[in-house]
């Protein structure tokens, strides 16, 4: 066994607490703005290894291989061995035994590569850590964070290396896991311990540090990783890692169950034991229902055996043995597991070119049958690139921003200012807004283009502004102090670089533009935080206290939802502007909000206040103190335009049977706009009844309202929820439950979780989201995109229908055999034993070689082009429906009969019915007519089997018109359609051709399958492929023409009259994207 590799140490002159962070950051080369390069990360990477424990995941082979040995189609094996060892046919008995090592060892090296495969693609889903890289913030796996990365955390993160903070705000971390402390730890990077020692100051003092593993359970930090892997201080207690949690009532403890309890608790885990052994308690649901199955027929084998056994009056012979032996192992789908373990990485793997990780390989099998997709707005539905639109001042007027495109770029776009218009909706307004806007707001506006990127070579003097009033000062000075983005110029690339919530960094931009970005604020103003009370999804807003130098008074910013921050004002505006907050100037301002809202805006209100208090940074005043008695300086309006490709996806998911949920915070007429523009809102809903328009659109508040009386007498539930709180997510499931939907819902935050882990399908956002977020959904976008979670469904519904191909596939043949070997218990020799049509060898040939691989190639087949033109399956049915049910018994009794006339035909046409003697175990010349008969229905049912691979590629179209888009391409299209699927197409033809040798070589024919070369029988054999195919065709046709067990070729149409993603009516904010793709947007489509 190769000896692990030996990575460098991690040393420091101290340790990284005693140390500055400048020191540390001048140790490790790296840049507490900019973070490494991709040198330095490929150098560190070679030199510190993966972030990882000792020991961590991976995939214990022991466990594969009694997994391999402890199944039935395994045990069945045995038993025909032992069977055959006891009958002294040491041929058939070694030929088995030899089929059971090839059986283990290949399918122990198939499910070891496929659980290696399944662990890499986990791990990618396992906490991330966001981290700055050449200026950039990145989200990656935790396990490929290197010394010296700029780590950025937040409330909901778990930590992913040891780190040294550099700054942070009300950082607390929970590290019960480390030190035992119930209690979470509160953080302070200012503190200095350059005279302390790694002896007096022990790892829950160390208040600079930050612990991998631990959870940050407050605040927000930036820090530098300076211990990796088993250098952290979780990695040197990795032991204590190591424990296993048991199920309920599993204790052997009296204290925790009476007197009884250590015998029903060995019980239990006796029970649970065997369970796990036999692949009943473990697995997803699919795996244990084909275990189960596995075992059913395990049982069914026994049945068919005493069967054989009763027809010959238990007069238990050895031919008598060795024809039990046979329908044993006719009724067992050898591969069947094997088949479905491959099927399940290949989907895995294609989830992950389509940016989506799967967590639970459960969710594999549930996204086909999703019927609801419950999902955020922002950075989903949206591309999370906000830009300031609007910014309207009380007595100042309204600052328009246009033509700016690149989000994280104060120096390009227009930036006028004009009147606030008055509270009317003009047309152009009521339409929404556009982004490339080239014209001025009103006509009297004053203007002034900012200097681009490419101009400021013959530039000679800064670009000129609207002029910097006071109100506009204090407007600015609050948006982005109270703000957690940055915003940077990298002189070395020339380009402008942002790192933060896209709202945030909207309104930092907006102030940069005037020369007032926190930075310089912090820097150039003397502005210095004192506290800070982050963005709670609960109250929807923020708030900060600064104080600067020189005053004894503080100042606290406030920015968030203008229902939520106008409740705290008193009064608005400054200086000359200054009034009170009356009702009917709340009135005018929440107006002037809706003008702004149902153009598409964001709206968000920002207010600032004095405090004449003190302030104690590690003990800030409650929030409630703090959010009270705010003037409001004005509102700002901020655009995120729709992803280019979420009008369509929508559409697709109507076709396809799915009604899309839009749960946003936002504004309901910003939220409404927005659900028009992507489609899941009608543009027009005047030809709906007046009920069923009024419940497309609720807040939360109407929303929690309601009774669940009132929600499930709604004539349908809301398209749309704005203000959404998480409490309103999990109401929203839980409706969707009482209708018999099954759902799927997107989150990010820590609030998140409960409806995430209530949902049928949890879906965790991997840019945005927290780990707690990820640690309770099913599966993780990595590009937080709508259309991911489109795809995803796509590839559960491809992955779903080929699992019934293939068990319809295995099982169709196993029925076959059983129905010639029973009704072959007829052929009797003249010595009144039963001769077989197959022998068992031949049996083992057609399942462990000739079934097996079409199998696997029908698990690859690619989804059809009808696959989301159809409602999603029942999950309750599962692959098992009575489609499958009825078709494998239909298909496995042609399949059957067929073989079964052909071996009458045989022996008791030109054979005059000579069944000879002993023709079980051995040639003779009496038995020739049996042999050649075996090894002509010993290649019709080879073909058979191959055939109807490439029939079953659809459960019910024909096979000559599979693709009705080849179809209009091609006038014969059969050989496109097979083609296709070349691994399947190859397993077919070579299946096919392996018939010949297994007949022709001699002493394996005679000696081993018991049958012997053919002439005139090929015709009979060919002849029956034709008859099973046209068998075939017609059940298709029968189906087809009467409409049975039909699921709908295309979905159906809300009754209601609601069909999404069909309309659109604004367009995109990037005027380069918007060309050409979405000319035609404002069509209906």
């Amino acid at each position: 066994m190769a000896k692990p590799k030996v990575y460098q140490s991690q040393d420091y002159p101290k340790h990284p607490f005693i140390l500055s962070s400048k020191e540390v950051s001048h140790h490790l080369r790296t840049d507490d703005q900019t973070g490494l390069n991709r040198s330095q990360v490929e150098e560190a990477q070679k030199n510190y290894g993966p972030n990882k424990l000792e020991g961590e995941g991976g995939v214990q082979w022991y466990r594969v291989l009694l997994k391999q040995v402890s199944n039935a189609m395994i045990l069945v094996l045995v038993l025909a061995m032992a069977l055959s060892y006891g009958v002294t046919d040491f041929i058939e008995g070694g030929v088995i035994t030899a089929v059971i090592v090839l059986n283990v060892v290949i399918g122990f090296y198939q499910e070891f590569q496929a659980e290696k495969k399944m662990d890499s693609l986990r791990a990618l889903s396992s906490p991330s850590a966001a981290v700055i890289r050449d200026g950039h913030v990145v989200t990656i796996p935790s396990g490929e964070v290197v010394p010296g990365d700029i780590v950025l955390i937040k409330t909901g993160d778990t930590v992913p290396a040891d780190l040294r903070l550099i700054d942070g705000m009300n950082l607390e971390c929970d590290e019960k896991i480390l030190t035992g402390e119930a209690m979470p730890v509160a953080k302070d990077d200012k503190i200095d311990f350059s005279n302390k020692t790694e002896v007096e100051t022990g790892v829950g003092d160390r208040l600079n540090m930050a612990y991998s593993s631990s959870t940050v359970t407050m605040g927000r930090a930036r820090g530098i990783v300076v211990f990796t892997g088993m250098c952290t201080e979780i990695g040197k207690i990795a032991e204590s890692m190591q424990g296993t949690s048991r199920k309920a009532n599993r204790s052997l403890s009296r204290k925790k169950g009476g007197s009884m309890q250590p015998a029903k608790g060995f019980l239990l885990r006796i029970w649970d034991g065997i369970g796990a052994f036999l692949g009943l308690t473990v697995g997803t649901p699919l795996q244990r229902k084909l275990s189960k199955l596995a075992y059913v027929l395990f049982g069914c084998a026994i049945l068919l055996a005493i069967i054989v056994f009763g027809v010959n009056r238990f007069n238990v012979t050895k031919e008598v043995a060795i024809y039990a032996i046979s329908t044993g192992i006719a009724i067992i789908p050898e591969a069947l597991i094997a088949v479905l373990t491959i099927t399940m990485v290949v989907g895995m793997t294609q989830m992950r070119k389509r940016r989506v990780v799967i967590r639970q390989l459960s969710a594999l099998e549930a996204l086909g049958g999703v019927t609801n997709i419950c999902s955020d707005k922002t950075g989903t539905l949206t591309q999370g690139q906000m830009i300031t639109r609007k910014a309207w001042l009380p007595g100042v007027g309204m600052y328009t921003v246009n033509d700016a495109e690149d989000a994280a770029d104060p120096t390009k776009g227009n930036v006028s200012l004009g009147p606030s218009p008055d509270i009317v909706k003009t047309e152009s307004e009521k339409k929404g807004i556009k982004f490339d806007l080239g014209r001025e707001d009103t006509p009297n506006a004053s203007s002034v283009r900012l200097a681009r990127a490419e101009d400021t070579s013959t530039n000679n003097g800064p670009p000129q502004l609207p002029e910097v009033t006071p109100e506009l000062q204090e407007f600015l000075q609050s948006t982005a102090l109270c703000n957690l983005a940055t915003v940077r110029h990298d002189e070395q690339k020339n380009e402008w670089q942002a790192i933060g919530d896209p709202t945030e960094i909207a309104l930092q931009v907006f102030a940069h533009r005037f020369g007032f970005g926190k930075k310089s604020l912090q820097e150039e103003y003397a502005w210095t935080e004192l506290a800070e009370y982050p963005f709670d999804s609960s109250i929807k807003r923020m708030s900060v206290i600064y104080r600067q130098d020189g005053s004894d008074k503080a100042q606290i910013f406030t920015k968030g939802a203008v229902e939520r921050v106008i409740d705290l004002c008193t009064d608005l505006g400054t200086g000359t502007n200054h009034r009170a907050l009356t009702s009917a100037v709340k009135e005018e301002v929440l107006t002037r909000m809706n003008l702004l809202a149902e153009q598409g805006l964001r709206v968000m209100a920002v207010a600032r206040r004095q405090f004449d208090a003190s302030i104690d940074r590690h003990s800030p005043p409650p929030r409630e103190s703090i959010e009270e008695g705010l003037t409001l300086l004005g509102l700002v309006g901020l655009y995120d335009p729709p992803r280019l490709e979420t009008r369509g996806a929508v559409r697709e998911c109507t076709t396809a049977g799915i009604k899309v949920h839009m749960l946003t915070g936002d504004h309901p007429s910003t939220a409404s706009a927005i659900a028009r523009e992507v489609g899941i809102l009608p543009a027009n809903i005047s030809h709906l009844a007046e009920k069923t328009a009024a419940s497309l659109v609720k807040t939360a508040s109407e929303f929690d309202a309601l009774s669940d009386a009132e929600i499930d007498a709604m004539p349908t539930l809301p398209l749309v929820i704005a203000r959404c709180a998480p409490s309103t997510k999990t109401r929203m499931i839980a409706a969707l439950h009482r209708r018999r939907a099954f759902c799927a819902m997107t989150g990010d935050g820590v609030n998140d979780a409960p409806s995430l882990q209530s949902a049928d399908v949890g879906i965790a956002m991997g840019l945005t989201g927290s780990d707690v977020a990820k640690g309770a959904s099913d599966i993780v976008l990595t590009d937080d995109n709508f259309a991911s979670i489109v795809a995803a469904i796509e590839e559960g519904r491809r992955m779903f229908d080929n699992i019934q191909k293939f068990i319809l596939h295995l099982l169709t043949s196993n029925i076959a055999e059983v129905v010639l070997l029973i009704v072959g218990l007829g052929f009797q020799d003249s010595t009144g034993f039963s001769v077989f049509p197959l022998s068992p060898l031949q049996i083992l040939w057609i399942n462990m070689l000739t079934s097996s691989f079409p199998a696997f190639g029908l698990g690859r087949e690619k989804a059809g082009s009808d696959i989301m033109r159809r409602p999603p399956h029942d999950t309750k049915r599962g692959v098992f429906s009575w489609q499958i049910i009825v078709d494998m018994t239909v298909y496995g009794i042609i399949m059957g009969a067929c073989t079964l006339l052909t071996f009458v035909i045989i022996v008791y046409g030109p054979g005059d019915g000579q069944l000879g003697v002993d023709c079980n175990r051995a040639y003779s010349p009496p038995c020739d007519v049996v042999f050649r008969a075996r090894a002509a229905v010993f290649a019709e049912l080879t073909w058979l089997i191959l055939v109807s691979a490439w029939e079953f590629k659809h459960l019910r179209r024909s096979v000559f018109a599979l693709d009705p888009a080849t179809k209009r391409e091609r006038r014969v299209p059969f050989f496109t359609d097979i083609y296709s699927n070349r691994f399947l197409f190859y397993a077919v033809a070579v299946g096919a051709a392996s018939v010949f040798p297994a007949v022709y070589i001699p002493g394996l024919n005679t000696a081993v399958f018991k049958h012997m070369g053919i002439g005139w029988e090929w015709a009979l054999s060919a002849g029956s492929v034709v008859i099973f195919v046209a068998g075939v065709e017609a059940w298709k046709a029968c189906k087809r023409r009467f409409g049975w067990f039909a699921v709908g070729e295309e979905a159906e149409e809300e009754k209601l009259g609601l069909r999404q993603g069909f309309v659109s009516f604004t367009r995109s904010f990037s005027k380069s994207k918007s060309m050409g793709s979405e000319s035609g947007a404002g069509e209906k489509v």
